[in-house]
């Protein structure tokens, strides 16, 4: 199965480049809700006279999409791509007309989540997109893997700084607003463009295919995902262990009743039989918990121990994204001729130097040329670990589930950020920023060359 979906990545021709535009276009969305909601909490916080539950539209999103992600999958699978995009396409439209009319923060929450599963569909319905289009044509899919990600690192970097210019012109309900055309362009190249109807035998009507979601699986793995998020959250603040005890169960009986299952939305008998997909999430999950403790740490270290503003620390920070994207253009090339194998080993080698350089020479006194230097080589391992984790999974899953890895492959993505929240929060308790940076270099260190070490064994045992 390896074998063959390497020889469809190394494929000669290539996919239209107006499907992969229409697809990357509604990818966007889920990038840039994550992260200009940043710059419009002050706002929100000062309208609804609101508290610490405002955090809730950062945390909100992240739980739906982290849930949603697979879900959408798994019904791309059984009904087909286009139609679940163009669904996620519609609740995105509803959520972002709906909030700016929210009556308070309980509703403007609600409507984030609805957002949340609304990108969530994006992702995984694309590839699988990608992946029929492809197996039809013969065409490889690393091109366009690269652009999803080059799209995704562009919308994370500008995201804030979009969002600062809507809510300065037209207050925080713009960054609901700007949605709309996102998603029309989006709806409308993908009806112009996407592979139509259903692709494959197995795939059946809307009644039968939410039958053979496996409901009580999905409620499950719902519970445990939402209860294990939530956990994760509370690290970077009040710890609450009690939610350990309620995942536990949980998990174990989404185990017991996913094994017994003819037709388990979430296949562990698949993840037990398949190394490489597994391995991938891990890998995803672990570097993903050094992207953002880099991405989350160093802007807060930059105004609290370098004393920059929050303009000028976004801007030393620029070049993280900015570089990555130019090394998901180097990685596509490398995918090409090496497989992952490569680009993963290269971008796990500069989380390791990347690490020790925070570690060892960043400090209160640091020139800003410096900074920005750093930046930039903190910048180089984020486009071949995207690129090459996101190659991996592909080539790995099977063709009629790409929907359902492509979700579980966004899942890891979040519960790495989640861990790296709460890592930020451990290391740089109690001590000055300083100190703090350092121990967080040390951390990114050590994820570098954990995951260096899994690349080099998994080169010998092949």
């Amino acid at each position: 199965m390896t074998a063959t979906a390497t020889t469809r990545l190394d494929a000669p021709a290539r996919l239209p480049g107006r499907l992969v535009g229409s697809i990357a276009f509604g990818t966007l969305l889920q990038a840039l809700n994550s992260s200009m909601i940043a710059v419009a909490l002050v706002g929100i916080r000062g309208d609804f006279r609101a508290g610490a539950e405002v955090s809730w539209l950062i945390s909100a999103l992240y739980l739906a999409t982290a849930v949603g992600a697979p879900t959408m999958g798994r019904l791309a699978d059984l009904v087909g791509p286009r139609r679940v995009f163009l669904t996620g396409l519609a609740l995105v439209a509803v959520a972002s007309v709906a909030a700016p009319f929210a009556p308070n923060v309980g509703v403007l929450v609600a409507c984030r989540v609805l957002l949340g599963l609304g990108t969530a569909a994006q992702y995984p319905a694309g590839v699988a997109m990608v992946r029929t289009v492809a197996e039809r044509t013969g065409a490889r899919a690393s091109g366009a893997l690269g652009i999803l990600s080059i799209c995704s690192q562009t919308a994370v970097a500008f995201g804030p700084s979009l969002g600062g210019l809507l809510v300065g012109a037209f207050g925080w309900p713009a960054i609901f607003l700007v949605n709309l055309p996102f998603v029309a362009v989006a709806a409308v190249t993908v009806l112009r463009w996407g592979p139509a109807g259903r692709t494959s035998p197995h795939r059946l009507g809307v009644a039968a295919s939410l039958r053979r979601l496996d409901p009580p699986g999905l409620l499950l793995f719902a519970g445990a995902m939402t209860t294990l998020m939530l956990l994760l959250l509370s690290l970077a603040d009040h710890p609450r262990w009690w939610l350990a005890a309620v995942f536990v169960p949980l998990a174990g009986l989404l185990l017991w009743r996913e094994l017994r299952c003819a037709e388990p939305f979430l296949d562990v008998r698949l993840l037990g039989r398949n190394r490489a997909l597994t391995g991938t999430y891990l890998r995803t999950a672990l570097t993903y918990v050094a992207f953002y403790a880099i991405f989350y740490g160093l802007p807060s270290w930059l105004e609290q121990g370098r004393g920059l503003d929050a303009a000028q620390a976004g801007l030393v920070v620029l070049p993280i994204a900015g570089l990555g994207v130019f090394m998901t253009v180097l990685a596509t090339r490398l995918v090409r001729t090496r497989g992952p194998r490569a680009p993963l080993l290269i971008g796990s080698l500069g989380l390791l130097a990347g690490g020790v350089v925070l570690a060892t020479v960043v400090h209160s006194a640091t020139p800003v040329l410096v900074l920005l230097a750093v930046s930039a080589v903190l910048g180089i391992p984020n486009g071949f670990n995207n690129m090459g984790n996101q190659t991996a999974m592909y080539a790995a899953a099977p063709a009629d589930a790409t929907g359902a890895a492509s979700g579980l492959y966004r899942t890891s993505q979040y519960v790495g950020a989640n861990l790296a929240a709460a890592l930020i929060e451990v290391l740089a308790a109690g001590t000055d920023p300083d100190s703090g940076l350092h121990r967080l270099g040390i951390a990114v260190a050590v994820v570098g060359a954990v995951l260096l070490a899994g690349s080099l064994l998994g080169r010998r045992r092949t």
